[in-house]
């Protein structure tokens, strides 16, 4: 009988749920979806989550529930990030999921969200030799990790999530010029460890995970009337092309970026600070193309739970999973 295993990230801005079976090592994937909780709305700059945004997590983990309990699946890893590990009443939050729908859920640390986030992009096939810069926008924080296929050079996480800037700068619609130079300084002050491993490691690629990522991808192939295949895990923009999807964003109100093809309701706000820290991060480095992942954390966790399940079969290929 195959394995079958739930992922849920609990993430600052958005629910994940994914359900897969194993099949040998490698994996198909039985349903995905994903959710726009804003469990960091209102109270993330405050270290709180707010009872609307506590309401609207316990029903889209109801939802997630049932959908595992259809699939019969009993193995269920669930992990909070930023949001939560970062509120006064996080604890007190994880308490409540748990005692409502029976699994237990991992309040992860930035360094183990990074991890999860390379072996993730790792499994996506965006890796080779080459030196990478990796990075995740979450809501409430940013992973960066800098490494190649076989190993991790550095890492850290920041807690300069797309929330939290747009919480701290975004005050205008379109984001006025002064905004985006206080946003900048900010990076630069906020940034500095990761400033100093650009220097000392040299990323040549640029790999951004998930997320904002997919939505760049997603108006960039729109552009051409293209869409973005189930079966492809890596997509590239010439650096050239991001700077110009940059600018249009940081020119249109909300109504207007809404009219973009490819953009997503649930990305619209965000993206634009978003789009700021990538543009801040190609001041220091100067790849050509930015490679999108479309694995990120969840990912992440189901090449962990592929190593477990066939480790006591094939050691050797649990060791190149991991």
């Amino acid at each position: 009988m195959k394995k079958k295993a739930a992922v849920i990230d609990m993430g600052t801005n958005t629910f994940h749920l994914i359900l897969v079976e194993f099949c040998g090592d490698s994996f198909e994937t039985i349903y995905k979806e994903k959710i726009p909780v804003k469990i960091g709305e209102g109270g993330i700059s405050h270290r709180t989550i707010l009872p609307d945004a506590q309401k609207r997590a316990f029903h889209t983990l109801g939802h997630f529930h049932n959908l595992i309990q259809g699939e019969q699946i009993q193995q269920i890893s669930a992990f909070a990030t930023s949001a939560v590990r970062n509120a006064t009443n996080g604890l007190e939050f994880i308490k409540a999921v748990q005692q409502r729908f029976g699994f237990p859920v991992q309040v992860i640390d930035g360094d183990r969200e990074a991890e999860l986030i390379y072996k993730g992009i790792k499994l996506s096939g965006s890796l080779n030799e080459e030196c990478s810069l990796m990075v995740d926008i979450g809501g409430g924080s940013v992973e960066f990790i800098i490494g190649n296929e076989r190993e991790i050079f550095w890492k850290q996480s920041f807690e300069i999530g797309g929330q939290r800037m747009l919480d701290l700068f975004h005050y205008h619609d379109p984001i006025l010029p002064d905004e985006v130079d206080k946003l900048n300084e900010y990076l630069g002050v906020k940034l500095s460890q990761l400033l100093s491993a650009i220097i000392r490691y040299k990323p040549s690629r640029f790999v951004g995970a998930s997320g904002t990522f997919d939505t760049l991808t997603d108006i960039y192939l729109a552009s051409d009337n293209e869409t973005r295949h189930k079966k492809h895990y890596v997509y590239s923009i010439p650096v050239s092309d991001f700077h110009t999807i940059a600018r249009q964003l940081l020119t249109l109100n909300k109504t207007e970026r809404l009219e973009i093809k490819g953009m997503i309701p649930m990305r619209v706000d965000m993206i634009v600070v978003a789009s700021c820290l990538i543009s801040f991060i190609l001041r220091h480095i100067t790849p050509t193309r930015l490679y999108c992942s479309t694995y990120s954390l969840k990912e992440g966790a189901i090449a962990e739970l592929m190593q477990k399940s066939i480790s006591k079969d094939s050691p050797i290929l649990a060791q190149q999973l991991s």
